[in-house]
């Protein structure tokens, strides 16, 4: 058999312990959303720069560049990342039991450190069209896609009217949410959820309908 040089043989060591690029690219990339995170949570979206992101992550601007074209998207890809995982929603054979335990979810996050994310994220988008435009499309409207096959699971189970308007529904269910989140006049709390569940989507019941029919 033929025998490799001692040269020969520390070159394919060399190949073989290189790392390959895909692991220090993901590694780049989860380094810059947490210190998107961090950075936006302590000094808030007008203080957050690419430049300051880049510094933390210990990667170049262009880096940053490279998956984000500018911090809007950079900001809301960082909290979707961070949330998405922990607001999927179940599928337990109940539309309210469903809706319930989302919601639940959701109040967490608005009640944890992510909290002030979000505020960063919605005042700041008040004055920045890209932020808000971004939070919309990379994270409100992925939520907002499993809440319609949530709600169609519900219809198909005859929970829900077959005509009922998701849209009018998801905004009744999730606007309170919001609003006491920003307005902070009372507290976010999982019987508030349960509540708020069982008077919205009762009204799209399609039993409540019959009966008021027959009055």
């Amino acid at each position: 058999m033929r025998q490799k040089s001692p040269a020969h043989a520390k070159r394919g060591e060399g190949r073989r312990k290189r790392a390959p690029g895909r692991p220090r690219s993901e590694q780049a990339h989860s380094a810059i959303l947490r210190s998107t995170l961090k950075l936006l949570g302590q000094n808030g979206f007008s203080e957050l720069t690419i430049e300051s992101v880049a510094a933390h992550a210990g990667v170049g601007k262009a880096t940053v560049y490279r998956w984000w074209p500018n911090k809007a998207a950079l900001i809301a890809d960082a909290f979707a990342s961070s949330t998405t995982r922990k607001l999927h929603f179940p599928d337990t054979g109940s539309v309210r039991t469903d809706m319930s335990q989302q919601m639940r979810q959701l109040i967490k996050i608005f009640s944890s450190r992510r909290g002030r994310i979000v505020s960063a994220i919605l005042g700041g988008g008040q004055s920045d069209r890209d932020l808000i435009a971004a939070f919309r499309e990379r994270f409100l409207w992925p939520r907002r896609r499993e809440a319609y096959a949530t709600l169609q699971r519900g219809i198909l189970r005859g929970e829900l009217r077959k005509d009922v308007d998701m849209d009018l529904l998801l905004d009744s269910l999730y606007g309170p949410i919001y609003m006491r989140f920003l307005i902070r006049h009372d507290k976010l709390t999982p019987d508030f959820v349960d509540s708020l569940c069982e008077l919205v989507l009762a009204g799209a019941d399609p039993q409540k309908k019959l009966s008021s029919k027959k009055i």
